[in-house]
């Protein structure tokens, strides 16, 4: 595996890709009366210190992530009234490869991602199961670039969601968009100074139509908008194997989405997110804890989510250890 870099005693190498977790998926009555038609389960929150660093080798992990929501809101932020409290708990497991290999300039590879979850609702609203599948043909890394004093680590990745998951017309809740998905990303780590980083993971989504709508609907079909979602994190390496700081996330509908192919207009979808974070890495492992409270969400779930992480990479021991 390659090194991180200097003034890290002990380096986190590792390939850190896309982590599309569920917090969940309510196509109920809330999304029918509020004519919006909810945006597919992703990444947001689930990577974070040190995520644009990688190299060849397999990377495998398993992700927990548990997501209290107080409240569901509307496109005002205002609380809808008849909705309660909703609670999921999901687990992921990532499997990723980078070759030794080089495509313009950069280690090329390909990730699977499998999830599970469960959602409760209340007032007997509950699915538990599989969800939607997270493949990429195509995952670019570049090795760590030196601008001045400042550190650079890149990739780029091509993601895909394929509709698995649990999925019924009838349900209240679903475990998957019943979608196909388009959302590529680019992260970015920078290392300005010593012991300090910075992360940036930007994606753009894009999702198919729903030709089999919840019945709630009473509609042909669906499709979300497209949106932008971000991760981002600053942190200092407290101790050598130690890193704490802060993590955030942001997700932003920036198109109308469609009922039986006619715009949806006013019905827009965002959430924001910070909290507390840390990653504890000690040679091929590392574990990450994140804690996010949300704030100035429109037309979703909003309320306070924890993510845990353990990774472990197989490398090229002649890249560094």
């Amino acid at each position: 595996m390659r090194p991180f870099v200097h003034c890290i005693a002990k380096p986190i190498n590792s390939i850190r890709f896309l982590l599309a977790l569920l917090p969940l998926m309510l196509y109920s009555s809330f999304a029918m009366a509020q004519e919006h038609v909810p945006e597919p389960a992703v990444n947001i929150g689930d990577t974070s210190f040190l995520d644009g660093v990688g190299g060849p080798g397999l990377l495998t992990e398993t992700i927990g992530d548990a997501m209290h929501s107080t409240e569901i809101v509307d496109g005002a932020g205002q609380k809808v009234s008849g909705t309660g409290q909703v609670n999921s708990t999901s687990s992921l497991t990532h499997v990723a490869w980078l070759s030794e290999s080089r495509l313009l300039g950069a280690w090329y590879g390909v990730e699977i991602v499998v999830t599970a979850a469960h959602v409760d609702a209340g007032r007997d609203m509950a699915a538990g199961g599989f969800g939607d599948l997270t493949v990429s043909p195509l995952v670019l890394q570049w090795g760590q670039k030196k601008v001045g004093p400042i550190n650079l680590d890149q990739r780029l990745v091509f993601d895909f969601g394929l509709p698995v998951g649990k999925y019924s017309p009838k349900a209240d809740v679903n475990l998957s968009s019943h979608a196909y998905m388009a959302n590529p990303h680019y992260d970015l780590t920078v290392l300005p100074f010593k012991r300090v980083e910075t992360s940036w993971r930007i994606h753009c989504l894009r999702s198919s139509e729903n030709r089999n709508p919840p019945l709630s609907f009473g509609a042909r079909s669906i499709q979300a908008g497209q949106a932008i979602h971000l991760n981002g994190t600053i942190s200092y390496q407290l101790t050598k194997h130690l890193w704490i700081g802060s993590n955030g996330y942001y997700l932003k509908q920036i198109s109308d989405p469609k009922i039986n192919g006619i715009n949806i207009s006013n019905s827009p979808e965002q959430v924001g997110a910070i909290g507390p974070g840390m990653v504890w890495n000690h040679g091929e492992w590392s574990f990450y804890v994140n804690g996010y409270h949300e704030f100035g969400a429109e037309n979703r779930p909003t309320g306070n989510k924890v993510v845990l992480r353990l990774e472990r990479v197989f490398g090229n021991k002649k890249k560094g250890t």
